[in-house]
């Protein structure tokens, strides 16, 4: 349970526009200055970077904090990110701090999980292909290969490893298309959305061994940057396909090449990449068992608005005493 000690002066509140933060209307500035209480400052900046002159009066930031900026926050108490992904601060001087981290964890699943869906039905149901051979699919040849090789996902097994907002959306969509759900995680967590029980991470090997959609719903931290590697290509079933769609650099770019060219691995479809942006001149780019989108799956007309309302819900929190949504454990990273 996180609680946080509000200061004795009125809120000075700091916004940072961000990616995921583009806009934010007076409609949200009176809805930020209602929450916050009487008196309350909010100043909205287009980025961090513009922040500098404003950041030392700030008791909250909205948006995001790098280390040369949060050096300049001598009043901080609590940032709530923009992001869903928090690695971005995880540096010393911050994960020592007293200051509390707050995130939209758990509200950015559904259009993750979207495109998760999306990207593994342009593989299984040849849709990628479909696409790149554009009138020439027409050819009775290609017609057949494509037709020969089609893969139905009702009665397959997807493996979730990480059960948290994303991994339970994929459940939900995976049993909306009869198939069966595994998911491992960490920590306990409660099962939901079709996983009747969320294995520890003792079952990680086996987990991995036998399914065929295999969803990494992981935080990058550094137990899990690079935990796809050769190894872990080797316990997956030749015909499996690898699901990414949260952070690339949990992935081996090499190891994922290699797994993809000898036929290790049936495929991997990728929002994400183990370096970004991609080079022009990656294998992967190539690869007809690979499908990536450009990191786009983090987007929806409904993120903004879900955050800024999260955020304003701990501000009514921080005033009354309550515990607060979305706090990060800084010394996990997630």
């Amino acid at each position: 349970m996180t609680i946080i000690n509000p200061p004795a002066h009125p809120l000075n509140i700091l916004v940072t526009k961000t990616l995921t933060l583009p806009e934010v209307s007076e409609t949200d500035r009176q809805m930020i200055r209602t929450a916050a209480g009487p008196g309350a400052s909010v100043t909205v900046v287009d980025g961090p970077k513009e922040a500098l002159p404003f950041v030392a009066d700030a008791d909250v930031i909205l948006g995001i904090t790098p280390k040369w900026l949060f050096e300049k926050a001598v009043k901080l108490r609590w940032v709530h990110a923009t992001a869903s992904g928090i690695d971005m601060f995880m540096y010393e001087e911050f994960v020592n701090s007293d200051v509390i981290l707050t995130s939209e964890k758990g509200l950015v699943g559904g259009h993750l999980a979207d495109t998760a869906f999306g990207l593994l039905l342009a593989l299984t149901r040849r849709i990628k292909m479909a696409i790149q051979l554009g009138a020439d699919g027409w050819s009775m040849e290609n017609r057949e290969r494509m037709r020969f090789s089609e893969i139905e996902l009702e009665g397959l097994t997807m493996g979730i490893i990480g059960f948290g907002g994303t991994g339970r959306h994929l459940a939900r969509r995976a049993v909306a298309f009869g198939m069966n759900v595994r998911a491992i995680d960490t920590n306990p967590v409660e099962p939901s959305d079709g996983v009747d029980k969320v294995e520890s991470m003792d079952a990680f090997d086996d987990l991995v061994a036998q399914s065929d959609v295999l969803a990494v719903g992981l935080p990058l931290t550094e137990e899990t940057r690079g935990i796809c590697n050769d190894e872990f290509f080797d316990k997956m079933k030749s015909t499996a396909i690898l699901l990414n769609v949260t952070r690339g650099e949990i992935i081996d770019g090499p190891a994922l090449v290699r797994a993809l060219k000898n036929n290790d691995i049936g495929g991997a479809a990728l929002d994400v990449a183990p370096e970004e942006p991609l080079p022009a001149s990656s294998e992967l780019w190539n690869l007809d068992n690979c499908v990536m989108t450009p990191h786009t799956a983090g987007a929806s007309q409904h993120r903004g608005r879900r955050n800024m309302e999260r955020f304003c819900r701990n501000l009514v929190a921080l005033r009354e005493g309550r515990t607060v949504e979305g706090v990060v454990d800084k010394d996990s990273g997630f």
